[in-house]
């Protein structure tokens, strides 16, 4: 065996590991959003959004159960199809944070960061798939994803994403007109980095949400005594000996942190929502998809 032998085995075993997981994140998002599109669909209502309708020329590839027969007829000279806002607008582009801050939760029973982001867009991308829109990854070159597949093939392109903490900030980013996007992270860093990024896709009129995904003891800092703190992203260690004195002015710099981030949202004409692991992941992305179809863009 070369010496290269026991790096190639290990990277082996990480991709079996990994992808033993896709599966079970897979069914666990189509679960979700199975739960939300049932929750959609009971609560529809005319007016803008998935229910309203307007037509254009029918082009080729379109489906025969679109065509509008009596809209057509009207005009005898060609045929239109039914169209909806989804449909109508641009593509949505979805962004993961790549840094280590996310691996991590403070039980054993809640999921990682990361994994509740993953499995959030996949869920997301599920349900923006079946009303027809195109899903892409901010900042990727690759075409968006359409169709049955694109879920398979968002939750892939998250899991082949490096690791990178230099790339804990929101990417500057170019996006074509009317695009949506949503950007999922924990957003611990400066805030005027989320402000650059995202004043920079709503100046070319892009609207999106802030997805701040939190674990309960970030927002709560339950801890007490000595207690060591890590840094998943650079390893630096921190002892401290009555960890409860500091409770106050930890909550009150959270406190602030998401104030700002909030604050960047609003003045850009973007949404922000907060979510913790502990809680469950139908409600985010319920209020994903409500946030999304509120913005009513239309493609140019």
């Amino acid at each position: 065996m070369t010496s290269s032998g026991p790096q190639m085995l290990a990277v082996r075993h990480e991709a079996e590991k990994a992808a033993a997981l896709f599966p079970a994140m897979l069914l666990e998002a189509e679960r979700i959003a199975q739960s939300v599109s049932a929750g959609l669909h009971g609560r529809r209502r005319a007016g803008p959004g998935e229910t309203f309708w307007q037509h254009r020329p029918y082009a080729f590839g379109d489906p025969v159960s679109t065509i509008d027969w009596r809209q057509s007829a009207r005009a005898s000279d060609r045929l239109y199809v039914r169209q909806n806002e989804w449909e109508a607008a641009a593509a949505a582009y979805l962004w993961r944070d790549p840094s280590h801050s996310l691996d991590y939760a403070s039980a054993k029973d809640w999921p990682t960061k990361r994994r509740r982001a993953d499995v959030l867009l996949t869920a997301l991308t599920i349900l923006l798939s079946q009303a027809g829109e195109r899903i892409g990854l901010l900042g990727d070159a690759r075409r968006p994803f359409q169709g049955r597949n694109a879920p398979e093939r968002m939750l892939e392109a998250l899991g082949a994403e490096k690791f990178d903490d230099a790339k804990g900030a929101p990417p500057l980013a170019s996006t074509p007109a009317g695009a949506r996007i949503v950007m999922a992270s924990d957003f611990y860093t400066a805030p005027e980095n989320v402000d650059r990024a995202v004043a920079a896709l709503a100046g070319s009129g892009a609207k999106g949400v802030l997805l701040q995904i939190c674990d309960p003891a970030e927002e709560e800092f339950p801890f007490e005594g000595r207690v060591e703190f890590r840094d998943l992203e650079s390893a630096d260690r921190l002892v401290f000996g009555e960890t409860g004195s500091l409770a106050g002015a930890y909550k009150a710099k959270f406190a602030a942190h998401r104030d700002a981030l909030e604050t960047i949202a609003q003045k850009n004409g973007w949404s922000f929502l907060a979510h913790r692991t502990d809680k469950p992941p139908q409600t985010a992305l319920l209020a994903l998809f409500t946030a999304l179809a509120d913005m009513r863009i239309w493609q140019a």
